[in-house]
């Protein structure tokens, strides 16, 4: 499999809108109506005019097949280190569990090694099992309990 990664382009929102509605939790938080609700453009604008936020996307063979979110955090912690927080991960369901999602990952890990970050974070819902034990596999702890507020 010929996998290739990228910065994700505006002519991709649609494909990775999709992407993001393709399983029960993100069925019940995604818009897919058509016209595409300008919020995702307006996120994507955002997103590719900040330094410190990446939107990358996978294709095989030319198909985009899954995408992530870096955002780049500087901190005072941990002797004002920076952190690669990686959110939004989705691989097409043609193509889970062929390693896609692995290598994927591991780019994420050197491109935070590339922007000398001493820590890389993730969280994934609780409500997907089959994720946590994926990010285990490649090595990721469970250290922290996480919270949200939704307001």
């Amino acid at each position: 499999m010929n996998l290739k990664f990228r910065e994700a382009i505006e002519s991709d929102i649609t494909t990775l809108v999709a992407l993001l509605a393709d399983d029960e939790l993100g069925a019940k938080r995604e818009d897919l109506s058509v016209p595409l609700n300008h919020r995702y453009l307006d996120a994507f604008q955002s997103i590719d005019k900040d330094a410190n936020n990446e939107l990358t996307v996978v294709e095989s063979n030319g198909d985009l097949v899954g995408m992530l979110q870096l955002t780049f955090i500087p901190y005072l912690t941990h002797t004002g280190s920076w952190r690669c927080l990686i959110e939004g991960v989705r691989i097409a369901k043609t193509h889970r569990g062929k390693a896609v999602g692995a290598k994927f990952i591991n780019w994420a890990i050197n491109r935070a090694r590339q922007r000398s970050c001493s820590i890389v974070q993730l969280t994934s819902d609780k409500q997907r099992p089959d994720a946590l034990r994926f990010y285990e596999s490649l090595g990721f702890e469970a250290t922290h309990e996480g919270f949200k507020l939704r307001i």
